[in-house]
């Protein structure tokens, strides 16, 4: 579905992204874990088109849209859930929702909507309420859903266990591979959380300084002694 081929991102004179290559299929959860800096969310942005590739070429479904605008990415069918959640904060969770569906039209809009109400329980009961009085969780939730709404082919998901209770991760991971399995969603999530992003992922990239230094099934690179004790047992190296 997605194929990044030696993508090179810059700010500048600094090159956040060094030749990224990395592969999403349809159907798959695809993580990318890395300690802070390593590039992921540029990734994730460089796909969107902002910033747009400085060289290299990204592929949806064999189209080239290295080029392509970020309003038209969304309407191919690539919708983001971003760091820092980002909702319209004056605005309620049905009117940041109705925000979210621009993109299809509308035109499926009580049918969606009822989806995320499932999906998150909380929102429904919150649903006049606004964004910006939510907690961080269930800010984190509508930003899902507000994702969602646009009908996406391709979810992306930049660090959605980031300053949220552990309560609510357990949900949202849970939620992640709801969407995954129920409506056959592909996704490719950023996580700092690399133990519970390798558990749902079927594969995941290692990202370090700006190139991907390891891949693999999501379960292998989780008993992988070296991604152990970078990521998962306390330590802050970066895998090499």
């Amino acid at each position: 579905m997605l194929q990044l081929e030696d993508v090179h991102t810059r700010y500048g004179n600094i090159e956040a992204l060094k030749g990224v290559s990395v592969e999403v299929r349809q159907g798959e959860i695809v993580t990318i874990i890395g300690s802070n800096g390593a590039g992921k969310s540029t990734l994730l942005m460089t796909i969107c088109g902002s910033p747009q590739a400085a060289a290299g070429r990204i592929l949806l479904n064999g189209e080239d849209i290295t080029r392509t605008a970020p309003y038209d990415i969304v309407h191919l069918g690539i919708s983001q859930a971003p760091e820092g959640r980002r909702i319209f904060a004056r605005m309620s969770v049905l009117e940041n929702l109705q925000m979210g569906s621009v993109p299809s039209g509308g035109r499926h809009f009580e049918e969606d909507v009822q989806k995320v109400f499932t999906l998150f329980p909380r929102l429904k009961e919150r649903i006049n309420q606004r964004g910006g009085t939510l907690s961080g969780g269930e800010q984190q939730m509508l930003c899902i859903g507000r994702a969602l709404m646009a009908r996406p082919r391709l979810l992306l998901l930049d660090e959605p266990s980031l300053g949220i209770a552990p309560i609510l991760v357990r949900q949202i991971f849970n939620a992640i591979v709801e969407i995954n399995k129920e409506q056959g969603l592909t996704i490719l999530l950023v996580e700092q959380n690399a133990f519970q992003a390798l558990k749902i992922a079927h594969r995941a990239y290692v990202l370090s300084t700006g190139r991907v230094v390891m891949e693999g099934a999501g379960r292998e690179l989780l008993a992988n002694p070296e991604v152990r004790a970078a990521y998962l047992e306390g330590g802050q190296k970066e895998v090499a």
